[in-house]
């Protein structure tokens, strides 16, 4: 369980209420608007009204005490950097903050932010590669250019072992499971796992290399 300061309950900031909450974790929320502080009350183990470019109100909260903040203020772009600059300053351990474009993604990057969620442009992305490649059924990016894809097993790796594709060597990619046709998934994967059709596999390595095995 962690402790996290929400800050912004908009659209994005209410739906992370009740993942969070869903997910068992304690979360102190603020805005400054009274109504959506009331809609998240609820859901969380304390919510405020208040304005986190004021310094003296963010340093009532005790920043550096939660596990996480997130700055999740979609419509004031100022705000949010104040914020995001004046939690970091206060010593919170982990910063998340919401882009809406890509100035804003390397704004928050050079005052501090730990990690930047940029929900427009990451759904996009997801979704133009699910519905537009038959082989790829979703798919995670991870730093550095590495990601987990899942797609189907292609058909000339049928009947096959990963020793006799060479996976590793030629592909530079790590097979970490298979799904079954009937959903199960086996996470026991030897190099003496044959492959058969119907199933999907969920496969790590560089994005680019992933791509390049497997024809995207």
């Amino acid at each position: 369980m962690k402790s996290v300061l929400l800050i912004g309950l908009g659209r994005f900031g209410m739906n992370l209420v009740h993942k969070l909450n869903e997910l068992g974790h304690e979360v102190m929320a603020i805005d400054i608007n009274e109504e959506r502080v009331n809609d998240a009350l609820p859901f969380v183990t304390n919510a405020q009204i208040g304005d986190t470019t004021d310094r003296e109100f963010l340093e009532s909260l005790g920043v550096r005490n939660f596990d996480i903040v997130i700055v999740a203020i979609a419509h004031d772009f100022e705000s949010a950097m104040i914020t995001t600059n004046t939690v970091k300053e206060m010593g919170a351990p982990k910063v998340i903050s919401r882009a809406c474009s890509d100035i804003q993604e390397k704004l928050l990057k050079k005052i501090g932010a730990d990690i930047i969620v940029y929900p427009e442009k990451q759904v996009a992305h997801w979704t133009a590669l699910r519905y537009t490649l038959d082989t790829v059924f979703d798919y995670f990016e991870l730093s550095d250019g590495f990601a987990i894809y899942e797609v189907s097993v292609p058909d000339n790796w049928q009947n096959k072992t990963i020793v006799d594709l060479n996976i590793r060597k030629k592909y530079h990619l790590n097979i970490l499971a298979i799904k079954e046709a009937d959903g199960r998934l086996n996470v026991m994967v030897a190099s003496e796992t044959k492959f058969a059709k119907g199933q999907r596999l969920l496969v790590l390595g560089k994005t680019e290399d992933i791509r390049k095995c497997f024809k995207m």
